[in-house]
């Protein structure tokens, strides 16, 4: 019950800073309804105050908020400002399109990760060496902007092979590509934590007395299955709601009338009604995963969690091997070397008789569609989009620790369900574009899928015997956090802080590519992405360049972090 009213109340929330997002950007919502249905009227201020007494603008929001809510009891979403049509059919359908697209998504997903996670299943459960590995091509799945893929697929399978439609919604064949531009990247991710932690299960007592007595190997993996999934089951929740609502890129592109695309076209068009008839429907979605991750954990740990009989799941030392290292330092070396070269170029300087021009001496990377330098771009734009992702990384790490500790399920939820894109459009709307709005508005959300992490990790660390042992012995809360609880919880959610680092970078520039960060020509390489996308047949070299940087990124962060857990792992074992 506790839980529910938290849940509860932080929608509650939300949907009243939704509401009162007129006053607080200091906007006239009559001037909205005017422009979308009386565009050849004037603005007068006769025009206006009738625009408010016939659509009820008139009172004062709270007022106005109040009598929203008890229309919501009444299962009125409300009238668009814009078309003047009831709300809940067009919400509804949305809705309806967004699961069916949401369902299709999660089957590539869990196809993706379980394809990442055979390799470590089979030979964990044949009782062979299942140390964790560095996940080089997770990573480079997951670092793949959503919209790239979405784009690549749409012209080679869908224009050039004709194999299948590459707009619209309506069958199922409609949904094929847009749920593998979505399913990939966020498989990926599960899979890259699964992987992680399935060689702690096969390293523990029973993995090894199934082997002694003869176990089928696929019984065993079924088990270690069910001892790492609880861990996952928040994150997994939490990617069922990023697949409904955080489609917008993917179904802007594919043109699919889903909830994502209507809430976007609500916020562009200062549509609040409809945006917040979304941002509910997606709330009491994020609710309903997070619930059903709930039961779900329980139902496979219930019994250890309540008897406080549950192991903590501990990795085997891993050892970071020379080639490791060695692949590491050279990435690093490349990838700075190439920011460097990009630095000491003009990123802004057009020549107009080089548009779209091949790599050459004078242009190694080649030149964009205004005949832009892409290295220097390529570099410059590092500068801005990588550092300030790694600051956004490092803050959400904080508050997903933070907040996974205190099990604040409800905010996290809550944060989940929002998209970056429409978090950036409130935050622009309420302190004004910018770079910093837009890092205030990816850090608002990103936090969640860590804390969720955490929490999981917490509820199973806090049944571990070991934790009652120390306690009964008179360890204290500090000792207790920094010798019992922070050596099982830390270390997995740090990786998954890093391997979320690329994503950070993408959501950034995403959102100064909708221009709600750093203002045009500045470099960034979303913004490279979407201004060289339309060019990718004919040149297909500006889009690879911050594509191949993003992927470099990511394998980058996996690979330091496997070398510097290697290197504990020795350090640990001598």
């Amino acid at each position: 019950m506790k839980h529910l009213a938290g849940r509860a109340a932080a929608l509650l929330a939300v949907l009243a800073v939704i509401g009162l997002l007129p006053r607080l950007t200091h906007t006239d919502p009559a001037r909205t309804i005017l422009h979308a249905r009386y565009a050849d009227r004037p603005p007068t201020a006769e025009t206006l105050d009738a625009i408010r007494a016939e659509t009820g603008l008139d009172g004062h929001p709270l007022r106005l908020l109040g009598d929203w809510f008890t229309g919501l009891l009444h299962g009125d979403l409300g009238t668009s400002w814009v078309s003047g049509q009831p709300i809940a059919p067009d919400t509804l359908s949305a809705l309806g399109v967004s699961l069916a697209l949401m369902g299709v998504s999660l089957t590539a997903a869990l196809l993706t990760a379980a394809a990442l996670t055979a390799r470590t299943l089979r030979r964990g459960a044949r009782h062979r060496t299942a140390a964790p590995r560095a996940g080089t091509a997770a990573a480079v799945l997951a670092a793949l902007p959503e919209f790239l893929i979405a784009a690549v697929l749409a012209a080679v399978v869908a224009v050039r092979l004709g194999w299948l439609p590459a707009l619209g919604w309506g069958s199922p064949r409609h949904a094929v590509l847009p749920a593998l531009a979505m399913g990939v990247p966020a498989g990926a991710l599960i899979g890259r934590l699964l992987d992680d932690a399935l060689p702690a299960a096969f390293a523990e007592p029973w993995a090894r007395a199934a082997t002694a007595h003869g176990l089928p190997a696929r019984r065993t993996a079924r088990h270690a299955l069910r001892r790492t999934l609880p861990g996952l089951l928040p994150q997994i929740g939490l990617t069922v709601v990023g697949l409904t609502g955080g489609a917008v890129a993917v179904e802007t592109l594919y043109a699919i009338p889903g909830l994502g695309s209507t809430a976007l076209a609500a916020a562009v068009a200062q549509d609040l009604p409809v945006l917040r008839a979304c941002v509910l429907v997606l709330l009491l979605l994020g609710t309903a995963a997070g619930l059903a991750a709930h039961l779900g954990t329980r139902a496979l740990l219930g019994p250890a969690l309540d008897d406080r009989a549950l192991p903590a799941l501990v990795p085997p030392a891993a050892r970071a091997g020379r080639p490791l290292i060695a692949c590491a330092l050279l990435l690093a070396a490349l990838f700075a070397a190439t920011t460097v070269a990009g630095l000491l170029r003009d990123p802004l300087h057009l020549d107009a008789a080089a548009r779209l021009a091949a790599p050459s001496l004078d242009h190694p990377l080649g030149t964009d569609s205004l005949g832009r330098d892409v290295l220097a771009r390529l570099g410059h734009g590092a500068a801005r989009t990588v550092l300030t992702a790694l600051a956004v990384a490092a803050t959400t790490l904080v508050i997903g620790l933070v907040m996974g500790a205190l099990r604040a399920t409800a905010l996290t939820e809550t944060a989940n369900a929002l998209p970056a894109i429409l978090t950036g459009l409130l935050v622009a709307g309420i302190a004004g574009p910018g770079p910093w709005s837009a890092a205030a508005a990816v850090t608002a959300v990103a936090w969640a899928p860590l804390a969720a992490h955490t929490s999981a990790l917490c509820a199973q660390e806090r049944a571990a015997p070991h934790l009652a042992a120390a306690r009964a012995l008179g360890a204290g809360r500090l000792h207790l956090l920094r010798r019992h609880l922070l050596p099982g919880i830390l270390p997995p959610v740090v990786r998954h802080a890093v391997l979320r680092v690329p994503a950070l970078a993408l959501a950034l520039a995403s959102l100064g590519f909708l221009g709600l960060g750093t203002a045009p020509p500045a470099p960034e390489w979303g913004r490279m992405l979407s201004e060289n996308l339309p060019y990718a047949e004919r040149a297909p070299w500006p889009v690879l360049a911050p594509a191949a940087a993003l992927a470099v990124l990511g394998v980058l962060t996996v690979l330091t972090a496997a070398a510097v857990r290697g290197r504990t792992g020795r350090n640990a074992t001598r």
